[in-house]
């Protein structure tokens, strides 16, 4: 690796020379543009919009566009006397909890390696950290600009990982956030089931770019002039409007069988988890609130007509006795 910036880490009165490494790099398959008969690389010039010459690279300034075609122009004399305190220097400002820091503003990590004969206070500030159970916030300029940055620890290394500045993250504004939308109690809790039915522990090594390898492949086959033969893959129809209750039971379904397949150890898989238990109690409760009115009205038309049996029957019974009385009365006068 080769270090991009050599500084100091500024930690109280303690100063820790330090160089910076990129600790990440894309793996992405780069190309180059080339001319299609002839695989000749395509070239670019640098052209002046206003008399069309080639401009030279010693030429070029850099210009802030601030409208109207107007262009305020800065040299590197100009860039050379902003006051940039940090443009040797790691300044540590706070120990913070790495839960507190929102992985949203995270944007690019390095390693720092101590130099010369700053060994023991790097380690020094790497045990207590590590002790502490806190990251540091930390400002460093890498190319002329200022950053916020956290230092912590990774394999016994202290890495840093710059920042985005509070105004540089963006406020979603989507319509959905102010519809009325709510989600039923069972669910949710079919949803939590879902979760429980795929939860794991994650290992970056279990993932890789599967796009990237069957395009090396691609590759690889051009060069020894074979030719490459993919499956082909079914295409899937659009998905029609779902219920969504049963799209939740048929994914924590598919869900167990994968896990039960890939002989992954799972308390779903022996018996149904809290989660799954609560789901199908939600849905039960739900299923019976709709059918209780249902069944309530069909009790009634069965007791309706049973009234209107009984109700003629008392009727003619009463009739007789009234009359069986009315008789000897008459023959005793």
């Amino acid at each position: 690796m080769r270090a991009i910036w050599k500084g100091a880490v500024s930690f109280g009165l303690v100063s820790i020379a330090v160089k910076l490494y990129s600790a990440t790099e894309e793996k992405d398959i780069r190309f180059h543009q080339v001319h299609r008969t002839d695989g000749g690389r395509i070239k670019y010039q640098r052209t002046c919009s206003v008399d069309g010459e080639v401009v030279s690279y010693d030429d070029i300034a850099k210009g802030y566009d601030i409208g109207g075609g107007e262009m305020v122009i800065l040299t590197d004399e100009d860039f050379a006397e902003l006051p940039l305190s940090t443009s040797r220097a790691i300044d540590v400002l706070e120990f913070v909890p790495a839960e507190q820091i929102d992985p949203i503003l995270f944007a690019k990590s390095y390693y720092l390696e101590p130099e010369g004969q700053a060994a023991k206070p790097y380690i020094l500030l790497r045990d207590a950290l590590r002790d502490a159970d806190r990251v540091a916030i930390v400002k460093i300029a890498i190319r002329q600009r200022e950053q916020l940055a956290t230092l912590r620890v990774r394999d016994d290394v202290l890495i840093l990982n710059t920042m985005m500045w509070p105004d540089e993250v963006r406020t979603p504004d989507f319509g959905f956030l102010d519809d009325d939308i709510e989600t039923r109690p069972a669910e949710l809790a079919m949803a939590s089931s879902l979760i429980d039915s795929m939860a794991g522990s994650f290992n970056a090594e279990d993932f890789t770019d599967n796009y990237r390898a069957a395009l090396q492949e691609v590759i690889d086959a051009k060069v020894e002039g074979r030719e490459v033969v993919q499956p082909e893959e079914a295409e899937e129809a659009p998905a029609a409007a779902i219920d969504l209750m049963a799209a939740l039971k048929a994914s924590v379904e598919r869900a167990r069988k994968a896990r039960d397949s890939s002989g992954t150890p799972s308390s779903a898989s022996a018996s149904k988890s809290e989660s799954a238990a609560k789901a199908e109690s939600a849905a039960k409760a739900e299923s019976a609130s709709k059918s209780a009115p249902a069944k309530k009205t069909a009790a009634a038309k069965k007791a309706a007509p049973a009234a209107k049996k009984a109700a003629p029957a008392k009727k003619t019974t009463a009739a007789r006795k009234s009359t069986a009385a009315e008789k000897p009365a008459k023959k005793s006068a």
